[in-house]
């Protein structure tokens, strides 16, 4: 029985205590009740902590994004995350691409030009793949982890902190106003009129009560102001104690802002090292289908607005011609070497187009017809050509010597 009678003492208290807070709210926000504000610096701490928790949230989400467009998949990691389940294993994008790549270069055939480009494309895209897989768990790891640890542990602290020091201000300030008031009660109580007539006995008496009710009034207000005093002392001792807490945990957004840092660096090298992997693996890719002409990389130069450059290093032509079918394999052999030896010329018709990189070199059509020849000191995979008035030189890996 005493256990219930504690807990509704307890909960009469704590629901006086609210009604005090929402009525100094309002009062405050009607401009009928005056407000402790608090001291400059702590106001400053509490702006840093808002503005560093909301651009912290608008990193990490976007983040985010970048690191998984798919916004289902987003949502299905964050399920699982919250159920502390591994999601499971699914391809990304690039490595779906190159399956796809890899299961049409084997069904056209790897002995093909384009079959074994796609082949080439595809393992390349999966590699793209593993790449980006190490960047998501590395970013998630050394960058948003950190990230969501303050919006979800110390903002949440510092946010808790912040309610309790705004619900001792208002307690304070309920205190300062019922203080005020018992001060104002107590003065109009000594100003009443206690003078005694003395004509008529029964005013005598009807003022001999007066002045006992006058006397009790005053005493009530008395205790009433210093009881009120009291709780102003205290109210302030507490409002004050709140306030160095939430000032010392503001105070540590600064090491915040500094781990932050450190985390944002991990994830500029993450990023670094994925876009160098990407870069070092499509310059291999390049080198590889370096011999093969603009025709099996883009649509046709003809039809396209911006056309694209293709790859004429001669040791990457050089390189590449190995991997190129028979076909282009018979091109160098005795045909070239029979027109290098000699200060003839031939005709020859070209297989693809090609773009000429320099004002030396000839720009070609596919399967028009040329005349070509050697010249002393020429490199070994380079030929002159001629078009009517025009000429220049023209890579042999994309002609074949006509009889």
């Amino acid at each position: 029985m005493n256990i219930m009678d504690f807990n509704v003492k307890k909960l009469a208290a704590d629901a006086g205590t609210f009604l005090s807070r929402a009525v100094q709210f309002t009062e405050e926000k009607l401009g009928q009740a005056e407000k402790t504000e608090l001291d400059a610096h702590l106001e400053n701490l509490l702006s840093k902590a808002e503005c560093t928790k909301l651009w912290t949230e608008k990193i990490m989400k976007q983040t985010e994004v970048l690191l998984q467009p798919n916004p289902n998949a987003r949502i299905e990691e964050f399920v699982y995350e919250k159920l502390d389940r591994k999601a499971p294993s699914r391809m990304n994008n690039p490595e779906l691409l190159g399956q796809y790549m890899i299961d049409a270069g084997n069904e056209f055939g790897p002995g093909t030009a384009y079959g074994n480009a796609l082949i080439k494309c595809g393992e390349t895209q999966k590699r793209i793949g593993t790449a980006d897989r190490e960047l998501i768990q590395t970013s998630a790891i050394n960058f948003l982890t950190p990230l969501r640890n303050f919006i979800e542990g110390d903002y949440k602290t510092i946010t808790k902190e912040r309610k309790l020091l705004q619900n001792k201000r208002l307690d304070l300030d309920a205190a300062k106003t019922r203080l005020k008031k018992a001060k104002v009660a107590e003065a109009r109580a000594a100003q009443l009129n206690t003078s005694q007539p003395e004509e008529n006995n029964i005013m005598v008496n009807v003022s001999y009560v007066l002045n006992l009710l006058h006397v009790k009034w005053l005493k009530i207000w008395a205790e009433e102001v210093t009881k009120s005093e009291q709780e102003v002392r205290i109210t302030q001792s507490e409002f004050d104690r709140q306030a160095e807490i939430t000032r010392l945990l503001l105070e540590g957004i600064s090491s915040t802002h500094a781990h932050h840092l450190r985390c944002l660096n991990d994830f500029v090298e993450a990023q670094m090292t994925y876009y160098a992997q990407c870069y070092q693996y499509m310059l291999d890719l390049q080198k590889q289908l370096g011999s093969f002409p603009s025709t099996f990389l883009s649509n046709n130069n003809q039809s396209s607005s911006t056309p694209v450059q293709s790859v004429s290093s001669p040791s990457v032509l050089a390189s590449a011609s190995a991997s190129l079918p028979s076909v282009s394999n018979s091109i160098v052999t005795s045909g070239i070497s029979e027109l290098k030896s000699s200060s003839g010329s031939r005709k020859a018709r070209v297989l693809y187009d090609y773009d000429a990189a320099n004002s030396s070199e000839l720009s070609l059509l596919a399967d028009e017809v040329i005349t070509v020849y050697s010249i002393p000191g020429m490199d070994s995979d380079w030929l002159m050509g001629e078009r009517g008035n025009q000429k220049g030189k023209v890579p042999i890996t994309y002609l074949e010597l006509l009889n």
